[in-house]
């Protein structure tokens, strides 16, 4: 077993077709995805397990950067494990951010100050609180694996040179404690997993246009070496991001948003 010295708690979040998450409550640990990633490693993949870090110190977000974590913030891993991981890899990046959008909404008294930007980001009155970083392979027996690694700025902002960012803490005096935001996150997160066995991506595409910023919103895409300009068009159904240039509709696969802040 891999030891886990910083262990506090175990609990279980039921969920809505039968099971339950199991959600393990660490003082502090490196990266939340990494400790999930290294319990498959040793043969020790568990799926549904969830793993909540009250203080991160290695943590890790999109594109390599580094996740900041000053603490009180929510660092939440969960472990997908064979039949759990059947959700194809390019579909979760809405899925999970519904559910954050969601599960913040529980706390906020308006919910018009979030939006989703794709693929990853969640955005607090324009600046970035939340994202969402998707790892996944396959273990020595065949069976494949995700890791859901969600990170969102709670009780801090961390400052970061060039980066506005924003944390709960700016729209509310009583911030909920890591736990119980994890707990919302992972109830919502079974909501829409249903959603989508249920419904398709059809369901959860439309989900995510009404959170996510508005179609007409000017955006600029870094995609490797090359630069686009353009206004928000829509999702394809595939989730690709479809974007209006002046030389006409270009479909965008991945690559680095930047949302034209308003007012």
């Amino acid at each position: 077993m891999i030891p886990s010295p910083d262990r506090t708690s175990s609990q279980n979040i039921p969920r809505a077709r039968g099971g339950a998450w199991r959600m393990e409550v660490h003082d502090r640990l490196g990266s939340t995805s990494d400790t999930c990633k290294a319990r498959l490693d040793a043969g020790q993949g568990e799926n549904g397990l969830a793993i909540l870090a009250l203080s991160q110190t290695a943590g890790r977000g999109s594109r390599g950067r580094e996740w900041v974590d000053p603490g009180g913030n929510l660092a939440l891993s969960v472990m997908l494990v064979g039949p759990g991981a059947a959700v194809p890899v390019g579909l979760w990046p809405f899925i999970a951010g519904l559910a954050l959008h969601d599960a913040m909404g529980d706390f906020l008294p308006d919910t018009r100050a979030l939006a989703l930007k794709w693929p990853n980001d969640l955005l607090l009155a324009g600046r970035k609180m939340a994202g969402i970083l998707i790892e996944t392979g396959t273990r020595v027996t065949g069976e494949q694996w995700q890791v859901i690694g969600m990170g969102a700025n709670l009780r801090h902002a961390p400052a970061i040179a060039g980066r506005e960012l924003a944390c709960l803490a700016d729209m509310i005096p009583d911030v909920p404690a890591a736990p119980v935001v994890a707990r919302a996150v992972l109830r919502h997160l079974d909501r829409w997993l249903g959603c989508h066995a249920t419904h398709g991506f059809g369901a959860v595409r439309a989900a995510w246009l009404e959170r996510g910023h508005p179609v007409g919103t000017g955006v600029n895409v870094k995609a490797g070496n090359q630069q686009f300009t353009g206004t928000f068009a829509g999702l394809a159904d595939d989730g690709t991001l479809l974007l209006q240039t002046a030389h006409g509709l270009r479909r965008v696969v991945t690559g680095e948003v930047i949302v034209a802040r308003t007012g």
